[in-house]
């Protein structure tokens, strides 16, 4: 019971951000999971909404060829632009218009944006990840979260994948390391 009531703390909806990383058209419909993945998404935008949770969406905004960083261009040589897809970037969920987008171009939220800024202003300790890809942007953010002193809390049913191996690997490594919990799980405790 005591751990119930820490984690009840922690994810005080006061002091916790939802985070919808990168759920945009072309990533959701490339992942292993698609339908049970948007189904818990939503309903734990559904409830964070009904609860008061501020929600922040993260969308990849890439740079102009000639700006972009060497690195990636390399890593992603073999895989389309995500401007050469119709509606790629369009963001697969909604926001409301009192809900942040905030455009980003590296895997880690706390790289070349301001959101770190923005939470800590709101005076939010705790970050509930969702979205795409877990391996990637997820995971990265989320250690970025852990080491400037942020709780980061995974919502294993609603982050995906196009991998499912590595997808499941990253949860292994991160089960040690943060918060992990079904959307249930989540839910229960803001309740």
């Amino acid at each position: 019971m005591e751990a119930n009531s820490e984690l009840k703390s922690i994810l005080n909806p006061e002091k916790t951000v939802l985070l919808i990383w990168d759920v945009q058209n072309m990533l959701v419909s490339n992942i292993f999971n698609q339908d049970e993945f948007l189904e818990n998404l939503k309903k734990v935008i559904s409830f964070a909404r009904e609860k008061g949770i501020q929600i922040i969406f993260s969308k990849i905004t890439p740079l102009p060829e000639k700006f972009e960083s060497p690195v990636r261009k390399y890593m992603m040589k073999n895989r389309p632009r995500l401007g050469q897809v119709p509606n790629a970037l369009d963001l697969a969920v909604e926001p409301l218009p009192d809900e942040m987008v905030i455009p980003k171009n590296t895997a880690s939220m706390f790289i070349g944006t301001n959101f770190e800024q923005i939470l800590r202003n709101a005076g939010i300790t705790t970050i509930a990840f969702t979205g795409i890809a877990t391996e990637m942007g997820i995971e990265s953010s989320a250690r970025d979260a852990s080491n400037r002193g942020f709780f980061p809390v995974i919502i294993t049913d609603a982050v995906s994948s196009r991998n499912k191996e590595a997808h499941d690997r990253s949860l292994e490594n991160l089960k040690n390391l943060m918060i992990l919990l079904s959307s249930d799980e989540i839910i229960s405790l803001w309740k």
